[in-house]
Parts: C-alpha cells; structure tokens; sequence
C-alpha cells in the first residue's frame, strides 16, 4: 500500500501524536522520511522492508522514502500505546547542503535509512522527551530542533540496520524539469480542473507524448498523479478540520463525492470517515 501523505510542498515536516489500544496501519510505504517513536509496545511486531522483529518498551525507528513498514499488535497488551511520528520531504535539506562537512553523520544516517534504522534504548531515553516535545515549538525553532534531533540520532551509538541492503523497492526520481513544473502546477491548482491538454502545453509536448513521458518518469499516469496530489490535501483537510467530507471532495477538484469514496478507498485502503477516524489525536504541520 502507498500512503499518500498529508505533507503538501509548503510544509517542512508534520508531527502526530496520539494515544491508542493497537496497530491498525497496513503494511505501507511512502515518498517521505519517517521518524516514530512508540513508548510502551512491548511485544509488538515491527516489519521493515525484509526484517522483522519484536519490539521492547520503546522503540525509535527512522524509515527512508519507499521502504515498506508497519507495526503490529502481535503479543503486545498495552491499552495506553504512545506513538509520535514525524514525517518530512525526501529533499527537505538537498544534496548541496547534506555534502557540507557538518551534515556528513545526518547525510550518512539518512543514505541509511533506506534500509530501515532502529536505535538504542539509551538514544531513545536521551531523546524522547525532545521528540514528544516538539510539536511545541513552532516555525524556524521547530525545524532547527528537528535538524538537532536528526543530528544527535547521526552521532549516536548502537543504531542497527533493519533490512536486508538486497531487499530494495522502486523509488522514483524525476529528473526532469518538465515534470516538475508539471507537478507544481498540479499542485497550486489541484481544486480546478486540469485537463491532460493544460498539462501537456506546461511541458511543451503533444498530449500523447506527455502521457508516455509521465508514465515513464513517474511509474504513474497522468490522472493517477494528480488524483494522489488531490488525495494528499484531501488527508490533510479530514486531519485539520472538521469539514464534511462532501465539500473536502469539491474542494479538492473531485467533481463528485461516489468518485471520490470510491478512489480515497482504492488507494488508502478504507473511506474518508474511517480515515478521519483512524488520525484521531494531535497532528501539527509545520
């Protein structure tokens, strides 16, 4: 299952917290960096790519883009299981800044990362309550704090990679600036209609030869990539408010609400209600 994200491209990172009996998320990946923090599982199950293992009293975990994980009740019989997840861009701090002398333990955590980290239990203690915290703190504080976490996680002792460095999944690089003015017009207009012709013209391209070249780069279709543009504001509006989720379907540029039950279910696995339902707790965007 792909998740598709809340996070859109004007957000840093986003942080959710939340109280709760069990595991109910599927086996997943997604384009994101993912850092969760679980306190008080012991006994839960945590699959990542190819590794899987019980987990202890509390668990740190960070998850490169396109890496399938999930954790599972399992043995687990906790009713008061605390779950922080952070989640940010794949290229919130790029290559140029990464290479710089200073980020080299951070540049090299997050390389990886694509196999899936778990850290000690004397990181987490020294850092748990930095990471419940966080969401706290707003604007440049919050991302600097974020950076210094991710730095004191690099220089730590006794990180373990999970999977297997053969166990590797399709990740998508563009690599082409006619795509990426595609995606942020798509982006920006997401709530209007976008025709193929529309898109095609940004690109500077016959409409046939776009839908190829999308399809090429991305692995999806045209249609396919802007309903999952649409389907991440529509997250976050179920997440951030208490709009109904007939007008999130208009707002988001679905033209009725049937197809958009009918498409949020074939890619998140359950309706709009029980998703809004599922991310019960306190979710910031910074």
């Amino acid at each position: 299952m792909r998740e598709i994200t809340p996070l859109t491209p004007s957000d840093c990172f986003t942080i959710f917290s939340r109280v709760k009996k069990k595991f109910d998320f599927p086996l997943h990946y997604h384009d994101e960096y993912e850092l969760n923090l679980i306190i008080n599982a012991k006994g839960a199950k945590r699959v990542v790519g190819g590794h899987i293992e019980v987990i202890e009293e509390v668990e740190l975990a960070l998850i490169g883009p396109n890496l399938y994980h999930a954790w599972f009740t399992h043995q687990c019989q906790s009713e008061d299981i605390t779950e922080v997840t952070i989640q940010f861009h794949k290229d919130l701090f790029d290559e140029k800044f990464l290479k710089r002398n200073q980020l080299s333990f951070v540049k090299s955590m997050l390389e990886r990362s694509q196999r899936g980290i778990s850290f000690s239990a004397e990181t987490i203690y020294a850092l748990k309550d930095r990471i419940t915290q966080l969401d706290k703190k707003t604007g440049f504080d919050s991302v600097l704090e974020l950076l210094s976490i991710l730095h004191d996680l690099s220089i730590s002792r006794n990180m373990k990679m999970l999977s297997d460095p053969s166990f590797t999944n399709e990740k998508f690089y563009y690599n082409s600036r006619r795509i990426e003015k595609v995606f942020e017009h798509m982006n920006l207009n997401y709530n209007k209609q976008i025709t193929l012709a529309e898109v095609a013209k940004i690109a500077n391209m016959p409409e046939a030869s776009f839908s190829r070249f999308i399809k090429k780069r991305t692995g999806k279709t045209f249609i396919d990539s802007l309903n999952e543009i649409r389907l991440g504001h529509a997250s976050r509006m179920l997440i951030d408010s208490t709009t109904t989720v007939a007008e999130i379907a208009y707002k988001c540029g679905f033209n009725n609400i049937s197809n958009f039950n009918r498409i949020f279910k074939r890619k998140k696995m359950c309706i709009p209600k029980e998703f809004r339902e599922t991310y019960t707790g306190n979710r910031v965007f910074i």
